[in-house]
């Protein structure tokens, strides 16, 4: 039986373009790094670099840890005496990349009723930012964190998406098995991973990220409307 629904969040709950996004986010944390000292090309390659080993953790070492190896390493260990600057960044200056948000329709209202229906709700997005960012671009969407009874972030995840094993850490987090389980997301590598360990999948199409080209027929699919309009008709089950 379905129990839990878990969510992307940019391009899926929050209507952006992902490339407009990076480039205003790296405008941003590049401004309001120059102060430490650091030169906005050496800086964002340390990010690629620090992102890269996310995206390869083997589940050792937290996201958050395996970042700042990187990072540090890149630059010098004692950058990593700069990570109370870059938390500060995402509770602040960061919040100016909300120019690259599109409106749409705000999603509370069924996730209000999903969780009053029963179901719990996780924001299973990639775990590559500290805590304050996903809350920041949570509250571009409309949404608070509140509404999740996970969230994952780079301080609490090993993996990184499509690892099958990051949706594995996920569930074991919410004491789920993978048929209890559906992933809504916007991209079909990353998101509908998922379904390799038996989770249900529903791919959103409005800003879909497919660089790969990848054949997406095999997936339960539509745009936003869609997705809220399959979530109104889940059923109770308290």
């Amino acid at each position: 039986m379905l129990r839990a629904i878990l969510f992307d969040l940019d391009g899926t709950l929050l209507a952006m373009d992902q490339a407009a996004f990076v480039s205003a986010y790296f405008k941003e944390l590049a401004a309001a790094a120059a102060p430490l000292g650091y030169g906005k090309d050496e800086l964002i390659r340390a990010l690629w670099k620090g992102t890269g080993a996310m995206l390869k953790n083997d589940g050792r070492r937290t996201n958050r840890e395996r970042f700042w190896d990187d990072f540090a390493g890149a630059l010098g260990e004692h950058r990593r005496a700069d990570e109370p600057h870059f938390d500060r960044f995402y509770a602040n200056e960061f919040d100016n990349a909300r120019r690259c948000v599109k409106p749409r329709k705000i999603a509370r209202p069924e996730l209000e009723e999903l969780r009053r229906k029963g179901y719990m709700l996780a924001l299973a997005t990639n775990p590559m930012f500290p805590r304050a960012g996903i809350e920041r671009r949570l509250d571009w969407a409309g949404l608070d964190a509140k509404l999740f009874d996970h969230v994952t972030d780079y301080e609490n995840a090993h993996f990184s998406k499509p690892n099958p094993l990051y949706y594995r850490e996920v569930l074991a987090a919410m004491d789920l098995a993978p048929e209890e389980a559906m992933m809504i997301g916007n991209n079909p590598v990353d998101d509908m991973a998922a379904a390799e360990l038996g989770i249900g999948v529903f791919l959103v199409t409005d800003f879909l990220e497919n660089e790969r080209g990848v054949d997406i027929s095999p997936f339960p699919q539509g745009d936003y409307e869609r997705m809220l309009g399959m979530l109104r008709e889940l059923p109770e089950i308290r």
